[in-house]
């Protein structure tokens, strides 16, 4: 029983891209970043449309999820490095962190996805260092310390 679900599982890992009832055939990716997570899925579009009206996150726009352009620029970056131009829809749901956070995880997402979409751009993405997770965690508050190193002032008198 174990063994067929394992290997239902592996299958399912192998194909390329998966259906959506509604959207049709995408490519999925997961990134991480603080305490964000952000679940990205890459539709193949038949309209020309901007890459920037294209990505929706949260059932939202990106011009109006991220107001400041150097995080629109970090969300798009790795659209940068594809050389073909074929139409692509993006749809994002992002929860937990900051908006940098957000911006950096959606990053990563998209990155995965688009090696599942094209093996070809995983050198490419890699050497950006889209590929790779940035696992830094804020330090937990220890127990008698005022923040996770910082001690309490010490009074002589």
């Amino acid at each position: 029983m174990l063994d067929k679900k394992i290997a239902k599982r592996e299958k399912m890992n192998k194909e390329d891209g998966k259906n959506s009832e509604k959207g049709g055939k995408y490519f999925s990716g997961i990134g991480r970043r603080k305490s964000s997570v952000a679940r990205v899925r890459l539709f193949q579009k038949k309209t020309e449309v901007s890459l920037a009206d294209s990505v929706t996150i949260n059932e939202r726009k990106l011009k109006d999820f991220f107001p400041l352009a150097e995080l629109r620029d970090t969300v798009l970056a790795p659209f940068a490095i594809m050389s073909s131009k074929e139409p692509l829809k993006i749809s994002v749901k992002v929860a937990g962190g900051g908006i940098r956070g957000q911006a950096e995880a959606i990053r990563l997402g998209i990155a995965r996805a688009l090696v599942k979409y094209d093996e070809n751009l995983r050198k490419a993405l890699r050497d950006a260092g889209y590929l790779t997770r940035d696992d830094r965690v804020v330090e937990r508050k220890k127990a008698g310390l005022k923040k996770a190193r910082r001690a309490p002032q010490w009074k002589k008198r």
